[in-house]
């Protein structure tokens, strides 16, 4: 769903201010456009493939982002000396940092995002509160600012019963969250919650909130133009989550009644007209399905990780639309136009190993074969050849599949992944086939809770098995062994680190 042409006149050249996945995902979106590129890299980023697949590149400093990806004065150095008129951030590093949004601004650069004001309204998680509250907005049990003492987050945890959650008022990411069942575990979560927030945020404010039980995990997708148009494009179900990090994504969420549906959507566009937003965004909820209610959780002022599942079932492209936006054009499409279609799911893949705790498992890729046929997308970060750096998020690649409905969807998923070949490192691709073929997953009433460490230890080992049994077979065709398939293999079998059979690695 989308224009045939674009009026670039402000969008000359574009500086994608990220690296990975997302930047490869952006640049692709450019170059559709024929909106020329400029990548910037790390010096560990130096054969990247988002550096590969740009028009220009430029180097901004050594390998931790504290030195490179982070250094907003050096991106905006990079774009003015290549000529670039406007700056992408992607998602994570400054793609959230409301400083960083002035800064382009200032320096005469188009910003394809949300208004820095946008972003310091939402970015404070105890400030979002405060105007979700004035704004009528639904909001979780807790706290609509920071807390000063333990005591007096004490006094107010017992008032609103345990359990309850102490949040990093400037965090994101999972980061910064502990869960509190009772009064004696208060003190020792209190210290925890907050030296983390400064460790990761250099803020160490936290509030509360009261724990949903086993909630969904629900957001809705908006989009707004310069002109005072905003549509949502529906709901995705985020539930399926490791240490509070999504690990699943899927639309739409199957146990969300159609009222319950509209509500959701109607708030979170008032939610996002309350902050005057511009771009795409994205408000994330709770659902209890015992209660049917919902609350505001926080608003994600930049793209998702899991765009790709709404793209596939509404048919437009978020980052196209971003562009669009940032160049000044009006929404070309009305709510009533748009509608669901299907059902998509996405998975995150990951350079780690399962079997050891989910620790980053960096390393040269020996050999790669991604999965394809209809209805599969691959958003990929990297190639055959390529050494994944230790510095940065271990996700290498996300898979995405569309079918008719749910089960169609669940399916041809799992056959991409039986198809992914990765050889030279470990990833989480077994450990995501056992997610999917779990019978809590495919009935789609699983809650945040689903992950369980019982249930973690049931999937790893799962995925552990997949990964011998998928040895044995490939060592059982190299030297020749005539027994049937079925005695060396299962049917869910998937490389985490395959020996790859001559001439299948690409």
């Amino acid at each position: 769903m989308s224009p045939p042409t674009l009026s670039p006149s402000r969008l000359k050249k574009v500086l994608v201010a990220n690296r990975g996945e997302i930047a490869v995902r952006v640049i692709r979106a450019c170059h559709e456009l024929d909106i020329p590129t400029v990548a910037v890299y790390s010096e560990a980023d130096r054969a990247a493939l988002h550096v590969r697949n740009a028009g220009e590149a430029v180097c901004i400093g050594p390998a931790p982002s504290s030195e490179s990806y982070l250094r907003g004065e050096r991106i905006i150095e990079a774009a003015l000396k290549t000529g670039a008129t406007a700056i992408h951030p992607g998602y994570g590093f400054l793609s959230e940092n409301a400083a960083f949004a002035r800064m382009v601004v200032e320096a005469g650069l188009v910003w394809i995002g949300p208004p820095a004001s946008a972003i310091e309204a939402m970015g404070s998680k105890t400030g979002a509160r405060q105007r979700m509250v004035a704004a009528g907005v639904p909001v979780v049990p807790g706290t609509t600012h920071a807390i000063d003492t333990e005591e007096e987050a004490l006094a107010i945890a017992e008032k609103i019963g345990f359990p309850v959650m102490l949040k990093a008022a400037g965090g994101g990411g999972g980061k910064g969250i502990r869960r509190v069942d009772l009064r004696g575990e208060f003190a020792s979560a209190w210290r925890s919650t907050k030296s983390e927030a400064l460790r990761s945020f250099k803020n160490d404010a936290v509030y509360l909130e009261k724990f949903v039980a086993n909630p969904k995990h629900v957001e809705i997708q908006v989009l707004a133009d310069q002109h005072g148009t905003c549509v949502h494009l529906f709901e995705r179900d985020c539930s399926v989550q490791r240490r509070n990090q999504k690990v699943v994504e899927e639309t739409p969420c199957v146990v969300l009644p159609a009222a319950t549906r509209q509500a959701m959507a109607r708030v979170a566009v008032q939610a996002a007209a309350a902050v005057d937003y511009v771009g795409a965004g994205t408000i994330e909820f709770l659902y209890s399905q015992a209660s049917g209610e919902f609350y505001f959780l926080e608003m994600n002022t930049r793209l998702q990780v899991e765009h790709p599942v709404t793209e596939m079932v509404t048919g437009v492209d978020l980052v196209r639309a971003q562009l669009r936006i940032a160049a000044g054009e009006p929404l070309w499409f009305t709510q009533e136009d748009l509608r669901q279609s299907g059902h998509a799911i996405e998975v995150r893949i990951y350079a780690e190993d399962p079997s050891n705790n989910f620790a980053p498992a960096p390393g040269r890729i020996g050999g790669l074969r991604e999965p394809g046929g209809p209805w599969v997308r691959v958003d990929s970060g990297v190639y055959a050849g390529y050494e994944v750096p230790i510095h940065y998020d271990p996700m290498v690649a996300k898979l995405i599949c569309w079918g008719s409905d749910r089960e169609e969807a669940t399916t041809r998923l799992l056959r991409a992944l039986r198809e992914y070949r990765v050889r030279g490192i470990h990833t989480s691709v077994a450990f995501l086939s056992a997610i999917l073929r779990d019978p809590e997953f495919r009935r789609g009433d699983y809650s945040t809770g689903f992950l369980t460490p019982e249930r973690l230890a049931h999937l790893t080992q799962a995925g552990r098995n997949d990964r011998i049994a998928t040895i044995a077979a490939t060592l059982a065709r190299f030297e020749g062994d005539t027994r049937p398939a079925r005695a060396v293999t299962t049917p869910d079998a998937s490389a985490w680190k395959l020996a790859a059979r001559p001439g299948g690695a690409r």
